[in-house]
């Protein structure tokens, strides 16, 4: 196992109306002077450990100090370059002020290494000069992630220039503004940019857990036939404007591409309704329907329900995957169980995980029994189940996924899970962890945007 101890940071180095070329030779003098004192008067330098440059393009202080927080986080477990560049146009005193922090850490069971950030303010729109500034600094056989974090200038031809040297584009369409308009010039750099770019949405991975909701729906065998038969599919998300569907749009995207399905015409109405057709093996039609519903404690642009319904083999089937299901008394626990439950609330999902809490103790008691402890049995056995409210969603939460499953005439499943929070590290890590080109991810791309373009 290797444990990262509390990494050594400090400004190595500030430079005001400085040139790039400065700024590398900076850059240069502190990893040679880094080389020679981790490697001793008995050794000889180490070569340097790197696996990628991360490259964050911010506009303001809010997202500079964001994505200087982000890159910290990541290079504390991976070695790691950031570059963190700000369009400052109220600077004085020079075109370009530059800062290098370097962050010096101590695995248990590796050599130190040291990460460095990067950080200019540049005076003038960034896209103009945005290649110039980047490519000196790069490290050269590691992967260059560009991660614009607001609205990319997808129109212009400086931007398109800045991405023939990096690898991967790193953005968020859930926070685009004019997302409609963004979100196809994101989709249209499939065709405008290098053959070698990848793409990575934070969107798509916050559409991770319903995704995985879905497969596994179909994922076992008897269940496979069902794929051929799905007539219907229906989505809620929150907000109406049309900006708002992008994420509706991706899953609808995600499973059109998978399943062979063909957009033939869709229509936008009032009150954020999307009625689209598509159809499969050249005649079975499939409707999709998006609409927007009030949830409040939902960003606008959030999924709140999925469902997909069909028959095969002479049995329908229904799948509901609802997030922050609606709170209500059910019969999911008797009435004895359900006073010891409830002290938080009346959910039915949380009142779900709770019951399994509590059977978990009631099965375990004689297992209880017979750990040496050095207590008596009757001491080690609960008095009664204990269930900490703590443990169960919030009131306020929104972080659990309800599913329900109808097959024929049986009675319906129900599953519920816990989707971790996804805070902006987490989701950066998760697309720097991805294959620089997911070819999942670049075909559902294009089939929603496919959609999008008829709202």
């Amino acid at each position: 196992m290797s444990q990262t101890i509390q990494p050594d940071v400090g400004v190595a180095w500030h430079g005001a109306d400085v040139s790039v070329s400065e700024v590398v030779a900076a850059l240069s003098e502190i990893r040679r002077k880094f080389a020679i004192e981790e490697a001793g008067d008995s050794e000889h330098p180490h070569p340097r450990n790197t696996v990628m440059t991360l490259v964050a393009v911010v506009a303001g202080e809010s997202e500079e100090r964001r994505a200087e927080d982000a890159c910290r986080t990541i290079s504390e477990h991976h070695p790691a370059q950031a570059i963190v560049i700000r369009e400052h146009a109220q600077m004085s005193g020079g075109d370009m002020e530059g800062w290098i922090t370097t962050d010096v850490a101590h695995p248990q069971t590796a050599r130190p290494f040291m990460c460095e950030i990067v950080r200019l303010h540049v005076r003038g729109a960034l896209g103009e000069h945005l290649a110039a500034l980047v490519d000196p600094l790069l490290v050269s056989g590691v992967p260059t992630y560009l991660w614009w974090v607001g609205t990319p200038p997808f129109e212009t031809h400086e931007f398109q220039d800045a991405l023939r040297i990096c690898d991967a584009l790193v953005v968020d369409s859930a926070h685009f503004s004019e997302p409609h308009r963004a979100f196809l010039g994101l989709a249209n750099l499939q065709a405008t940019a290098h053959k070698r770019l990848g793409i990575g949405d934070f969107q798509w991975s916050r559409l991770r857990p319903w995704r995985e909701s879905v497969a596994q729906f179909f994922s076992p065998a008897d269940r496979r036939p069902l794929l051929s038969g799905i007539n219907e599919v229906g989505m809620d998300y929150a907000g109406e404007g049309r900006g708002n569907r992008i994420a509706a749009a991706m899953m609808t995207g995600w499973l059109s591409s998978a399943l062979g399905w063909k957009l033939q015409k869709a229509t936008a109405g009032s009150g954020g309704i999307v009625v689209a057709q598509y159809i499969v093996d050249g005649w079975r039609p499939v409707a999709v329907n998006l609409r927007s519903v009030p949830k409040e404690h939902l960003a606008a642009g959030e999924l709140n329900a999925v469902r997909i319904a069909g028959s095969s083999g002479g049995m329908t089937f229904r799948l509901t995957v609802e997030r922050d299901p609606e709170r209500g008394h059910g019969d999911i626990l008797n009435e004895k169980k359900q006073p010891l439950l409830r002290p938080g609330g009346d959910d039915e999902a949380g009142l779900e995980l709770s019951s399994r809490r509590a059977e978990f103790h009631r099965k375990n008691h004689g297992v209880l029994d017979q750990i040496p402890v050095g207590l008596p049995p009757e001491e080690t056995r609960p008095k009664h189940s204990v269930v900490f409210t703590r443990e169960r969603r919030r009131p306020d939460s929104t972080q659990v996924l309800l599913t329900k499953i109808e097959l024929g005439e049986n009675p319906p499943l129900r599953h519920v899970q816990q989707i971790e929070d996804q805070d902006e590290v987490a989701l950066l890590l998760d697309v720097l962890s991805s294959e620089t080109i997911d070819p999942v991810f670049v075909r559902s791309l294009s089939a929603a945007a496919e959609l999008v373009r008829t709202f």
